[in-house]
């Protein structure tokens, strides 16, 4: 008995380390808000935010090319700067959340770059129309990609052409360009049992 335990803990002692598992947090709707901006009669910024966004997040200390990040964004819960604009931006003049109620993106890479920072690759998918787009995204200071890490927070930007994704109206009086930045707090997946 004393002679198998001993082996096990010199196998133990001297098996090289497995690589640690990709760790899956959930994204937490209530904590993740994304914002959107945008100029509107040739100086004014207009605003509007998304909330109960859901989705996850995969990554992996060992190997980045496992790293994933997976978004969906009802646009029914979008609220702008005022009840009019709130109304215009649901209805079919922009978005028609009547008849694409989510907005969706799902990384296709993820590259680590220094301090914290990193880029993430992918396709966001807005009405019918799919793109690529390219994210700069940071760590919250505090929060490590780490196995032992139970939560993550993430701030992610990006700037896209609406006219591309056929939220297309009123050109002569908004802009093209949209910048939209993220605010990600996710928790730690349960492991099923």
């Amino acid at each position: 008995m004393i002679r198998t335990a001993c082996f096990s803990a010199l196998l133990t002692l001297f098996t090289p380390q497995l690589y640690a598992a990709p760790m899956t947090y959930a994204i937490s709707p209530d904590k993740t808000t994304i914002h959107l901006s945008w100029r509107a009669f040739g100086h004014d910024f207009s605003q509007a935010r998304l909330q109960g966004v859901t989705g996850n997040v995969i990554l992996n200390p060992d190997d980045d090319r496992d790293d994933h990040v997976e978004v969906n964004i009802p646009v029914g819960t979008l609220i702008a700067s005022n009840s009019l604009l709130t109304w215009q931006l649901k209805s079919d003049l922009f978005f028609d959340a009547e008849h694409y109620p989510q907005i969706h993106f799902v990384s296709s890479r993820i590259v680590a770059l220094n301090g914290g920072q990193y880029r993430i690759f992918g396709v966001l998918t807005v009405k019918d129309v799919s793109r690529p787009v390219m994210m700069l995204a940071a760590l919250d200071s505090g929060k490590a990609i780490e196995p032992a890490s139970h939560a993550l927070a993430l701030h992610a930007s990006t700037a896209i052409s609406r006219t591309a994704f056929h939220v297309d109206r009123l050109v002569g009086v908004v802009d093209d360009r949209v910048n939209i930045a993220l605010t990600i707090a996710a928790q730690v997946k349960a492991p099923f049992r």
